[in-house]
């Protein structure tokens, strides 16, 4: 029995292994050598099954992963050479051929990255076994079993073959790696772009165990391509020029139909994957990668000239494997041929988006517009007492205030009692204001020495019926606590105060009519910002405005600032969430300046105009902006 150190100074590993902490990335790596192998047994005109057999069993804090192949499998001295780190372990690091394991890590960092493990291997009639582990002291080592020996009936029955192969176990205990379900490993293997091509040649099966039996099968497993025109191609001949000398590829483009794509990681639809002989090299758009009008291509580019400059030792690939390495001459002349073949259909797609009618925004960012537009149409009514005549006035373009019952407001905006003494808090509404299928939600803050009975509770507007009157009771344990209780349904809004006082009166304070009092109620009102939307208005000018029919604030899908921060799928980026708070802000200043202006007596007046604008940019500025950056 021989244990050893793997032949490597054991940082350099520790750092590498950490990078392959992940079942799918271990996937990759023993994937495409068995690949690999069937390839090298392919091209000496042997036929091979290609059955590639992967088992997973899930267990609470870990997992087991297995995969065999029935390829050429390794002599003993051939299993032991790819524990050097970084050796020429395949013929296209030696530059005698193509294939992949151009770096001479994968395996390794694979089993060390999610535990240990063990590889076992029958090749001309010989079994041979090294297991991988760490020492208390976190040292990488291997084990050999003092050698190969004859291959034993059992042994073949045991891995599953026939004739040659290889199968490597990993015991994953690694603490830090995220332990998926069955189903995702699946979808994670047919999804990969790595592993796509290799779909279609190899008979990938997946098996899901539970206590070591066999409980589920999928298999053949193949990546299902999502439906589509083609746009160039199929395999369009292109080539490029580098030092003199030619060089082609192939290039097919399609466009998306109704359908979504991911547009990143190792499971991205959207994208050209570079092939080069069997090999994956990167998935990306070249010029275009991450650009508005790409969201929706996708295709394959095809270059034996890549792996072939590989081989001879030419930097076409990062060090850390992360793609294609576009400093080197090489490749930015093969980048710069594609991008030239995709650019008219990327600059269709963007001339698509000049004429967009819509586009919507995330479901965060629409949470924080809703939560600002109701802050700001308080606002309005609170701080600066401009009140919105009812809906149906705006309609009819009457601006007459008159005597109505308020749609939702408190029986008084503040309510005052002593230690121990009983609130009776009421809320008057007006049902038929209100749609029925609108909700009556409540927000309320109320310190722990505040008991409330019964817990406000949201209350559908048809369930109602005739009610015009809710009714709460609370009680405060300690002089100077207050709270708050807030109503809204639709666009209507009330607010009151609840406030323990050791001075306060022993009775509970309040109006009881339902009418609202003439004057500026601050307490309750109608929203002026009842929404947004993104529309093409037909202009470039307007990036913004406010419609004072539907009180929304209209975002100009026309404008190029803004076309700018639409992708092709009508989505605005939450990355330009600046630019949506710089829109708002503009828009809200200049309608609640407009109004304070026509309120006061000067409207027409510019300069009052402008003043009323800066004072509100500096009173709400800020608080707008920080809006888009809290959820």
């Amino acid at each position: 029995m021989a244990i050893a150190a793997v032949p490597v100074d054991q940082r350099v590993i520790d750092i590498d292994s950490r990078r392959f902490a992940s079942v799918e990335k271990a996937l990759i790596e023993l994937i495409t050598n068995s690949d690999d192998s069937y390839a090298r047994l392919e091209k000496t005109g042997t036929q091979v099954s290609g059955h590639i057999r992967i088992k997973y069993e899930r267990h609470q804090a870990g997992a087991l992963l297995v995969v065999t192949d029935q390829a050429e499998g390794m002599s003993f001295e051939r299993v032991c050479s790819i524990l050097a780190y970084g050796a020429p372990h395949s013929p296209l690091a030696r530059g005698e051929g193509g294939g992949r394991g151009y770096f001479g890590r994968g395996l390794k960092q694979a089993i060390y990255g999610l535990g240990h493990g063990w590889i076992e291997t029958i090749h001309a009639g010989r079994f041979s076994r090294i297991e991988l582990f760490r020492s208390e002291d976190d040292d990488y080592l291997f084990e050999d079993y003092d050698g190969d020996r004859p291959a034993k009936a059992i042994d073949y029955s045991r891995l599953g073959l026939f004739d040659s192969g290889t199968q490597v176990t990993i015991v994953i205990e690694n603490s830090h790696v995220n332990i998926s379900h069955y189903r995702s490993v699946v979808q994670a293997v047919a999804n990969n772009i790595y592993l796509r091509d290799l779909l279609t040649r190899r008979n990938v099966e997946l098996l899901h165990l539970q206590h070591g039996k066999e409980i589920e099968r999928r298999g053949p497993v193949l990546h299902e391509e999502l439906p589509a025109i083609l746009l160039l191609g199929p395999d369009q001949a292109g080539s490029f020029i580098y030092q003199q000398q030619e060089y082609p590829f192939t290039l097919t483009l399609k466009r998306a139909q109704n359908v979504e794509l991911t547009l990143k990681g190792d499971e991205r639809t959207n994208g050209l994957i570079i092939l080069s002989d069997m090999a994956v090299l990167d998935c990306q758009l070249f010029d275009y990668e991450n650009q508005v009008g790409t969201e929706y291509l996708f295709g394959t580019v095809r270059c034996a000239a890549l792996l072939e400059k590989l081989g001879q030792g030419m930097a076409i690939i990062s060090d850390e494997r992360e793609g294609l390495n576009h400093k080197h001459a090489f490749v930015e002349a093969f980048s710069q041929a594609v991008s030239k073949m995709i650019a008219p259909y990327v600059l269709a797609e963007q001339e698509k988006l000049k004429h967009l009618e819509r586009a919507t925004t995330s479901g965060r960012t629409g949470h924080m517009i809703e939560h600002l537009l109701q802050r700001m149409s308080r606002a309005a009514i609170q701080d600066l007492g401009i009140v919105l005549p009812p809906a149906s006035d705006l309609e009819a373009g009457a601006f007459v205030e008159k005597e109505l019952p308020a749609a939702l407001r408190f029986t008084t905006p503040f309510y005052y009692r002593k230690v121990n003494h009983t609130f009776h808090v009421a809320l008057l509404l007006d049902p038929s204001q209100f749609s029925d299928d609108e909700v009556l939600t409540f927000n309320y803050v109320l310190p722990d020495s505040m008991h409330i009975e019964p817990a406000p509770t949201a209350i559908a507007v048809r369930e109602l019926g005739e009610t015009q009157r809710i009714e709460w009771t609370i009680v405060g344990d300690t002089t100077g606590e207050h709270g708050e209780i807030n109503a809204r349904t639709g666009t209507y809004w009330a607010w009151c105060e609840i406030a323990v006082a050791e001075h306060a009166s022993g009775h509970s304070h309040g109006y009881s009519s339902h009418i609202a009092k003439r004057g500026q109620p601050r307490d309750h009102g109608a929203d002026m910002f009842v929404g947004y939307e993104f529309r093409n208005l037909n202009n470039e000018l307007d990036r913004a405005v406010y419609s004072a029919e539907e009180r929304k604030i209209i975002i100009n899908t026309g404008a190029p600032t803004v076309q700018l921060y639409v992708d092709g799928r009508g989505h605005f980026r939450d990355a330009a969430r600046l630019l949506l708070a710089e829109l708002f802000m503009d828009v809200i200043s200049d309608e609640l300046a407009r109004r304070s202006v026509e309120k006061s007596g000067h409207k027409g007046n510019v300069e009052a105009y402008r003043a009323a604008k800066q004072d509100i940019i500096r009173r709400y500025g800020s608080e707008i902006h920080l809006s888009f950056l809290t959820s």
